[in-house]
């Protein structure tokens, strides 16, 4: 890998992870109740606090 390859892996990296948590949790969201329920809200939740966390340290 390239030293730019590199930087631009760490630039999308959270990014993708987070955009990847809230299509898991829309996803379980649609699968089913009982502990699919669970894992929707923690796959929307934890993208919404993330956001709201970056937001309120401004």
């Amino acid at each position: 890998m390239s030293h730019k390859s590199q930087a631009t892996a760490r630039i999308f990296a959270w990014p993708a992870l987070i955009g990847l948590l809230g299509a898991l949790g829309l996803f379980a969201a649609l699968l089913g109740d009982g502990w699919w329920d669970g894992l929707s809200w923690l796959g929307l939740g934890i993208p919404a606090w993330l956001a709201m966390r970056g937001l309120l340290r401004r």
